[in-house]
């Protein structure tokens, strides 16, 4: 049988940079459990923060992340025309469609199938928000 579990939650707030999620992913959707083969998709509904999946061993690599994504995408480039809301805003528009808004992670009973060193990163680009809102989205055939 196959069955679809979908579930909205709001993060706490994350100061910016690249910050782990798996298991606030996990434990707000315990369905997982119930599906023998399937998939989970993990949707962000804003523009200035995406998601993505890496190391989720050494933290270093998620401060090379956001070193990095700051050199490729600065802040107060003169060719901006949008920045309404400060210097932090176009280049967050642009660093969240680089990374995109979704991922899909395979399901295997009952379990993320994530390799050993993987995890799925809240890819915080603004210096302040207030939360952000996942859609996660479960679907496979049931145990």
């Amino acid at each position: 049988m196959t069955s679809v579990f979908q579930r909205e939650i709001t993060l706490r707030p994350y100061p910016r940079g690249f910050h782990l999620i798996t298991n606030q992913v996990k434990e707000a959707l315990p369905e997982i459990q119930k599906i023998k083969a399937g998939i989970l998709q993990v949707f962000i509904k804003h523009t200035s923060a995406g998601l993505t999946i890496n190391e989720n061993f050494d933290p270093t690599v998620r401060g090379d992340f956001e070193r990095h994504f700051n050199v490729m995408v600065p802040e107060n480039a003169r060719y901006y025309q949008h920045n309404d809301e400060g210097p932090d805003d176009m280049p967050a528009h642009i660093k969240a469609s680089l990374l995109g808004a979704s991922v899909q992670i395979p399901v295997t009973n009952g379990r993320l199938n994530l390799g050993t060193w993987q995890g799925i990163y809240l890819c915080e680009h603004r210096n302040h928000d207030s939360g952000r809102s996942l859609v996660l989205t479960a679907w496979g055939e049931t145990i």
